[in-house]
């Protein structure tokens, strides 16, 4: 067992660096305190005896175990993004340690009432006992991913010191700007070298996931005319509120606060508006690929019945693909899954095997030709101020990816 504080130290260490990324930039990373932390792993691979390290000039970082046996074996990798989401500040990240947490409310900021309660967020419970960290309720934690990338560091440290586990080549990779879609686009798989990977980057202890979102981002933009207030009459065309007809024309229950499981949503995360100008910003989001085209096409249809409607091209509208479903890519490699489960059971982790409701850097990376499924980082909550993590699933997390490295060895001897 790795010890706790190692970890909490490592973890700490990462969630302290703001990583936010910004998806309206146009560089990679899209953010210049990316490379802040981009540059400390690398100096941190290279210092626990990884080979081959490197960082590029878009920030990927990459780096080799070599393989400690002497017969072939597939080389597999370990893939984790270390961005954080522009949904919430990642700025002055205060993370706080609760040990043996006891069950009950946990008051992240006293002063602005902001309370982490089990009779709102019912996971906690599982983790009486446990050691968890917290934000101070005015950001978010950071797990969202720099808990994957703590339990890879950790793991690939663990390996370099006990050559007594067997296993062969093992490759990581760190990436920027995951959170805005753009986390695999710039990833050099042939460069990377492995028959498949994992990214850690998923919730709860025991999550293995193969199955994601097909997902796209819309913008949808509505012009009106400004003119005095008081002179406006017949003149005056308020884009706001042909905004909102667009809004109301998408299927209500049809949002993530409403739906669950295998379905998909329409999800409007950002409004900009003026009289002049509006600007909707959705994401679009469906497991089944027909269903997936089908909202694109509702989208498209809604902006054409609304410029007919007011006899003008009062909308236009953007879409843009982000990933896809990497089912179709994983299930004729399945073994992969099966060699995580396996390993999830053999060090008494019940496999949770699900589809993410989101995406990876490994939904990208299966249509790559790097078959890429996911498995937990052990956080709750991500893209908020009642993030959380459990250091004992951290801990749980680097025994499976050391399982997975004996295994794959092993079931290649």
């Amino acid at each position: 067992m790795i010890p706790k504080q190692q970890i909490i130290e490592r973890f700490i260490s990462y969630v302290t660096i703001d990583t936010e990324s910004n998806p309206n930039s146009k560089t990679t990373p899209s953010t210049e305190k990316q490379w802040n932390l981009a540059h400390k792993l690398t100096k941190e691979l290279i210092s626990i005896g990884m080979k081959d390290v490197s960082i590029d000039q878009n920030a990927y970082v990459m780096a080799t175990l070599p393989s400690n046996v002497e017969h072939i074996v597939p080389t597999i990798g370990f893939i984790s993004h270390f961005d954080t989401t522009p949904d919430f500040t990642g700025k002055n990240v205060k993370p706080r340690v609760i040990e043996n947490y006891d069950g009950k409310d946990i008051a992240l900021n006293a002063e602005q009432n902001i309370i982490l309660s089990p009779s709102y967020f019912e996971d906690l419970l599982q983790y009486k006992g446990q050691t968890l960290i917290v934000t101070d309720g005015t950001t978010l934690l950071g797990a969202d991913d720099k808990a994957g990338i703590t339990e890879i560091m950790t793991a690939m440290e663990y390996l370099v010191n006990h050559p007594e586990i067997k296993h062969g080549t093992i490759k990581v990779g760190f990436t920027p700007d995951e959170e805005i879609g753009r986390g695999a686009h710039k990833f050099d798989v042939e460069k990377f070298g492995a028959d498949w990977a994992y990214s850690m980057d998923g919730s709860q202890i025991g999550e293995l996931e193969y199955e994601n979102f097909n997902a796209a981002g819309a913008k949808v933009i509505a012009k009106g005319k400004i003119v005095h207030p008081g002179y406006a009459k017949g003149k005056m065309i308020n884009s706001m509120y042909y905004a909102t007809e667009f809004i109301n024309a998408l299927p209500r229950l049809e949002t993530p606060e409403h739906t669950e499981d295998y379905e998909g949503f329409f999800h409007l995360h950002n409004i900009e508006g003026k009289v002049e100008e509006t600007v909707l910003e959705y994401i679009i989001r469906d497991h089944d690929k027909d269903k997936f085209e089908a909202r694109k096409a509702l989208m498209k249809k809604i902006v054409m019945d609304l410029n007919t409607k007011f006899e003008d091209d009062v909308f236009s509208l953007e879409i843009t693909d982000q990933y896809f479903n990497m089912k179709e890519k994983v299930e004729p490699v399945m073994h992969i899954v099966d060699i995580a489960e396996e390993a999830m059971k053999a060090v008494d982790i019940k496999p949770l095997i699900k589809p993410i409701r989101g995406g990876t850097d490994g939904s990208q990376l299966s249509y790559m030709d790097l078959p890429c499924p996911n498995i937990f980082a052990g956080g709750h909550n991500f893209h908020g101020r009642y993030e959380y993590v459990p250091v004992e699933s951290m801990q749980k997390a680097v025994e499976v990816i050391c399982k997975i490295a004996e295994l794959t060895a092993l079931k290649n001897a």
